[in-house]
């Protein structure tokens, strides 16, 4: 059983099979219908029931005092498997397999569609609350959406690792105009040899690449890198005689698996699958 304080009451959920269902603690009341997720933004609470066969019912929560502030159906095309149901703020998006993107305002449900071409099924969302923009990831590539369905931004170099998109390589900055990757290395970087990586940093309006650390073009041996973060040092979890073990920026650029932006030091820390932590500054 999960508990979810909202305000002066307190929220109960019963997960059966796969779906939850909602339990008032104080007026000992179950819910009739079985919730299969709940989701949240600023505010408010989505949540999202066993799906019918030609509709979604949905209620819309108000995290202060649990009032109901929305509740409706959502109409879906029968027999097609729901990709996603996501929210942002008064703003749900939902995509069935092989059909449009529907972007509906719950305010005055006004639908938005895109085309199925133009927007596939990403593996991942990163929602942009301060730009009211939403990023998606999909097979390696990185774009920016609005809630008019429009295409804001596509990247010129950041081309991620992960092609299903692991976002702990992935660092936004708390004014969410930079995107801070591990990314695949250029073709030409001999050093990397195809199995170092490069971490790029973009700018989210722009899609222009501004700086990025990789392991050539670089004039020492030991961890440098271009752009403007020029040195690092690692540091293993374990002691190994109170010293510092070195790297080379080749091998500290290889299976990142963990990455981490400082804003205040203007520092990137990166650990890989060996367990060593490096600090690239500048």
């Amino acid at each position: 059983m999960e508990e979810r304080r909202m305000g002066r009451g307190l929220f109960l959920c019963m997960q059966v099979a796969n779906s939850f269902i909602p339990f008032d603690y104080f007026t000992c009341a179950y819910a009739v219908q079985f919730l299969c997720f709940i989701l949240s933004s600023p505010g408010i609470m989505l949540l999202i029931f066993t799906k019918a066969s030609s509709h979604v019912p949905l209620k819309i929560l108000s995290i202060e005092d649990g009032t109901v502030l929305k509740s409706f159906n959502h109409l879906l095309h029968r027999n097609k498997k729901v990709d996603f149901i996501e929210q942002f703020n008064e703003k749900l998006l939902v995509k069935q397999e092989n059909e449009n993107l529907q972007i509906l305002d719950v305010r005055n449900f006004e639908l938005t569609e895109v085309s199925r071409t133009e927007f596939m099924t990403p593996s991942a969302f990163i929602f942009l609350y301060e730009n009211q923009l939403f990023l998606t990831f999909r097979n390696r590539t990185v774009a920016v959406w609005n809630f008019r369905g429009e295409l804001v931004t596509s990247f010129e170099d950041h081309l991620l690792w992960h092609p299903d998109c692991n976002t702990n390589n992935i660092y936004i900055t708390s004014d969410q105009d930079l995107i801070i990757s591990y990314c695949k290395a250029d073709s030409d970087d001999h050093l990397s040899e195809g199995i170092a990586g490069s971490i790029n940093i973009s700018n989210i309006l722009t899609g222009k690449c501004l700086a990025k650390i990789k392991a050539s073009n670089s004039f020492s041996s030991e961890c440098s890198c271009s752009g403007n973060f020029s040195g690092c040092c690692n540091k293993s979890n374990k002691h190994m005689h109170n010293s510092r073990i070195r790297s080379t920026a080749a091998e500290a650029l290889e299976d990142i698996t963990a990455l981490f932006y400082d804003e205040e030091r203007n520092e990137i820390y990166t650990g890989n699958r060996h367990g060593l932590v490096h600090v690239w500054s500048n």
